[in-house]
């Protein structure tokens, strides 16, 4: 086994430390700086609450709690680098617990000048299996109302105002990828604001199921080694600390065996990349080409789209979106599996479960900012490509059904195709105005593709 004598010359961790990075060189991947943070308030909230319960002398507890400020407000992430221990390590994350105590033992100590022992004082009523978990659940609480859920916003706004701006642009409909009747830009754009808004909603939902921590339940959800009103105590200092609506697990059983929130919470970060899959594609395909593919819009120009095709540009933010939705089912997949991993008392893939979740989120925030800055924004529509579509589709035949029935509306369909003629000019052909079926102004009423949208 390691000691001290084996750790570099800056370090703030121990030997617990150092021992989990020499037992783990697996992926080179850390925790991100959420979640170092949000264990950091965890151990604030913790000091803080030994003080009032005298559990700890509070001279040492404003020492850690100092420490633990000094770990949250690393603005420049120097103290990064004190938190070595890969993300695959054991399952309760017991090693990026301990970490977190001797970073914080020593500065604490530092301040004193005297010893503070990283168990017996900065992890006094804890255990790693209720703390671990709770900082995960305030680090992606903290992500979603201030990261994700405002990137939302953005994206829903931009796409609001583009679907506004499309509102009267004409273009045909398609279903199975085939012609179908009219709509506009605006109703297509329409559409995608309103998938962005139900995301909202659904993840703004998740942020109470989150809330609900296992903190106060120690080893197994006893509560053991921890003193009466402890749970009730740590947890309202540490709702004061985040400034997040923190409440006790109804079952410390149950929060700490399981992980279902974290399952569900993943499950909403699924179905807004399926929902981001299917925006992005639809941005390709309508900009696809210049010549050789739709060409309804633009999106804005970005970069060079080949190294060897002088002058081709490609869709590279859609393209780059759909790559992050990928890794997030990804993640999902994962997510689910770890979370089946519990066995009686505690859940036993947490670190893989917290770093997957916290990953989707911080993809997810970032890839709706560009999508709504560098893409959405500045979508322009190709309007007189776009109506030619719209009125050549045999399918605004359909418009004629209540005056001549689907049997002769199919009729003038198949004339329109077979003879690369409009329907109105294919209507004309076959004799419906001749024989007096319908009149012209009929025609012309029923065919006015703004009317079928």
């Amino acid at each position: 086994m390691s000691d001290n004598s084996t750790l570099p010359k800056d370090a703030l961790y121990g030997k617990q430390t150092a021992l989990a990075v020499a037992n783990f060189p697996i992926s080179g991947q850390r925790f991100p700086t959420s979640l170092i943070h949000a264990l950091a308030q965890v151990k604030k909230a913790a000091a803080k609450s030994n003080a009032q319960l005298g559990t700890l002398d509070p001279k040492v507890a404003d020492a850690i709690v100092a420490a633990a400020d000094k770990v949250i407000s690393d603005s420049d992430q120097e103290l990064q680098t004190q938190f070595p221990v890969d993300i695959y390590q054991t399952g309760s994350g017991t090693s990026t617990n301990m970490n977190m105590n001797e970073v914080l033992a020593n500065i604490a100590g530092s301040q004193l000048g005297q010893d503070v022992h990283p168990n017996d004082q900065v992890n006094a009523s804890q255990s790693t299996n209720d703390v671990f978990p709770t900082a995960i659940h305030i680090a992606a609480a903290n992500s979603l109302e201030n990261k994700l859920i405002p990137a939302l916003s953005e994206l829903f706004e931009a796409l609001a105002i583009k679907a506004e701006e499309l509102n009267r642009v004409v273009k045909a409909g398609r279903t199975h990828l085939m012609d179908a009747t009219p709509v506009t830009l605006g109703q297509e754009f329409g559409g995608y604001a309103a998938s962005i808004s139900h995301a909202i909603e659904r993840l703004s939902g998740q942020i109470e199921a989150v809330c609900e921590v296992a903190l106060g339940g120690t080893a197994v959800g006893t509560g053991l080694n921890a003193p009466k009103g402890y749970p009730q105590t740590v947890i309202e200092k540490l709702a004061e600390i985040t400034d997040l609506p923190i409440r006790e697990a109804n079952n410390h059983f149950e929060a700490q065996g399981t992980q279902d929130s974290l399952v569900e919470l993943s499950g909403a970060l699924k179905t807004l990349a399926v929902s981001l899959t299917k925006i992005c594609n639809d941005l390709r395909w309508m900009s696809s080409g210049p010549t050789a593919g739709l060409g309804e819009i633009s999106l804005p120009e970005l970069q060079a789209g080949s190294s060897i095709m002088p002058g081709k540009v490609n869709p590279v933010i859609p393209e780059a979106v759909l790559q992050v939705c990928s890794r997030v089912v990804g993640n999902d997949a994962t997510i689910a599996w770890a979370g089946a991993s519990g066995n009686f008392e505690l859940n036993v893939q947490m670190p893989i479960i917290g770093a997957a979740l916290l990953e989707s989120i911080e993809l997810l925030s970032n890839a709706c900012t560009l999508l709504a800055e560098k893409c959405v924004s500045g979508i322009t529509a190709n309007v007189e490509k776009a109506q030619q579509y719209a009125l050549s589709s045999p399918a605004i035949v359909t418009a004629l059904n209540p005056i001549i029935g689907y049997d002769k509306a199919a009729e003038i369909a198949k004339y329109a195709v077979a003879n690369h003629s409009t329907i109105k000019q294919a209507a004309l052909d076959l004799g419906f105005v001749a024989r007096g079926e319908l009149t012209e102004d009929q025609l012309d009423d029923a065919l006015d593709p703004i009317m079928m949208c």
